[in-house]
């Protein structure tokens, strides 16, 4: 879960109680570099945010990762930093990290928030 330096390379909160969300995760999470991640899932009810962390409402709705300077990311832009914490996908997240890839990656992450929902509910069909 942490880096040799006794540091999590990143923060990654996520909705566990989400189908699509838990399957995405679980993806990233059997990838080289995963246990250097610290995964929060802010669906259990312990979860309450501070220090920096987003609290349960607004992780509810968008991806967010907590960057090792502190800096709390979100939407496309989350993606492109625990892109760039994997070993496998650095150079993607490296890549969506700067504009015009930036702004791509956002606006096709504004563009599935809507959708979310009924991926959501086909999701959870296939479990």
């Amino acid at each position: 879960m942490v880096t040799q330096n006794g540091k999590p390379t990143c923060k990654v909160y996520f909705d566990g109680s989400c189908p699509l969300c838990r399957r995405e995760i679980d993806f990233y999470r059997r990838r080289k570099g995963a246990d250097e991640i610290e995964w929060i899932d802010v669906s259990i009810e312990t979860y309450r945010g501070g220090a920096g962390a987003p609290d349960c409402a607004a992780a509810m709705k968008r991806f967010h990762v907590m960057r090792t300077d502190g800096v709390l990311v979100t939407g496309g832009a989350a993606f492109a930093e625990l892109w760039a914490a994997l070993p496998g996908l650095r150079v993607p997240g490296i890549i969506f990290r700067v504009p015009p890839f930036s702004w791509g990656l956002a606006l096709g992450y504004r563009l599935f928030l809507p959708i979310r929902p009924w991926l959501q509910k086909i999701a959870a069909r296939g479990n």
